[in-house]
């Protein structure tokens, strides 16, 4: 991934979490319910761009926000 890459994708799961409501706090409890070991501090770092997804955490954040993968990638 690119640095870009990465920021773009951090502001997409930042403005698809704020637009369901969801505190860093609520979906990281969500993700920590489906399995992924995801804390706050990793959340807000995916964010800002400063910290990139594993595949995985890619499909935790789809089953957590009930997206699809392309209204995450979009």
């Amino acid at each position: 991934m690119t640095e870009d890459f990465t920021r773009t994708l951090g502001l997409r799961v930042k403005t698809l979490r704020t637009q369901q409501g969801y505190t860093q706090d609520r979906l990281c409890a969500k993700l920590q319910l489906l399995g992924c070991d995801f804390t706050r501090s990793a959340l807000a770092k995916v964010e800002v761009g400063q910290r990139r997804l594993y595949p995985e955490e890619l499909r935790a954040l789809k089953q957590a926000l009930q997206i699809s993968y392309e209204d995450l990638l979009e």
